[in-house]
């Protein structure tokens, strides 16, 4: 067991939620988070009008107890009371990932948030997309999905265990693309044109590898290597760097690596929010 990602981080800590009551089978966590989130983009899908103020804002939530603040504003009632439509927090794909890490961690289950990108959304293009990983008693992870469920789509896998070549994590899209096996430009956000392309890619590997050292970034958050900016006339020493976070595959290596003024996080970083547009936000310190 990774006594590593048993710990909670300034994200995921669920400050004073009672969790003795919450199930201890990720399968059942998995269907408590999908009942109390509802994705800003699938509101069309559910056939629910999200308000929007709940589209702009809820989204901007950087840390779980922010969502459970908000989630007992609008019903106070336990987690593992489904509710309305109205009473669920309208979040991001990150927003699953990290609660469904954090209920995990808080009930005994490694676990921790992955970014890359999804191919089960359209055909022949992988989506910019964060999903949860946890940790099995033999030792080896499995990726799970909690955004997506049986009720609103239609796939060939499980969702509590998604392939590894239905999900590539951030790391494996990068050799991928640099080994001229994946066309950059199918990698990014399907909705936004604009966001494609080797850059996002490589925005992918840092904001994933902060994520493996528990700062879990907002999907939209920017320092160092990530950035459009940052990639425009990428050094060889900066390619290498980046080639060795996506060919590291222990703790300790995420850990090294992350160590790099290129890649750790700062106490102040950049988020070009969909909803805010650009902003300096300051992190806590660890």
């Amino acid at each position: 067991m990774d006594d590593f990602y048993l710990k909670q981080t300034p994200y995921s800590a669920p400050g004073d939620l009672d969790v003795s009551d919450l199930p201890r089978d990720p399968r059942q966590l998995t269907a408590l988070v999908r009942g109390v989130i509802l994705h800003r983009l699938e509101g069309e899908r559910t056939g629910y009008d999200i308000p929007e103020e709940r589209l702009h804002h809820d989204g901007e939530s950087r840390y779980v107890t922010e969502i459970l603040r908000i989630l007992r504003e609008r019903k106070d009632a336990p987690l593992t009371e489904k509710r309305s439509y109205d009473e669920q927090f309208v979040g991001t794909c990150r927003d699953y990932a990290l609660l469904l890490c954090s209920l995990l961690r808080a009930t005994g289950t490694p676990a921790r948030v992955r970014g890359g990108y999804g191919t089960y959304f359209v055909d022949g293009f992988h989506d910019d997309h964060w999903v949860t990983e946890y940790q099995l008693p033999d030792g080896t992870w499995r990726l799970v999905d909690p955004q997506v469920s049986a009720d609103f789509y239609d796939l060939p896998f499980d969702p509590l265990d998604v392939p590894r070549d239905r999900f590539l994590v951030a790391g494996q899209a990068w050799r991928a693309c640099r080994a001229g096996e994946a066309d950059p430009e199918t990698f990014g956000v399907w909705v936004d044109p604009g966001l494609r392309g080797m850059w996002l890619v490589c925005n992918s590997v840092v904001l994933d590898l902060a994520a493996l050292n528990g700062t879990e970034p907002l999907p939209w958050d920017g320092w160092g290597l990530a950035g459009p900016e940052s990639y425009a006339s990428p050094a060889e020493d900066d390619l290498a760097l980046i080639d060795a976070v996506a060919a590291a595959d222990t703790t300790e290596e995420f850990q090294h690596l992350h160590e790099d003024p290129r890649l750790a996080v700062p106490r102040e970083i950049l988020s070009l929010s969909p909803f805010l547009g650009l902003r300096t936000v300051t992190l806590p310190r660890r």
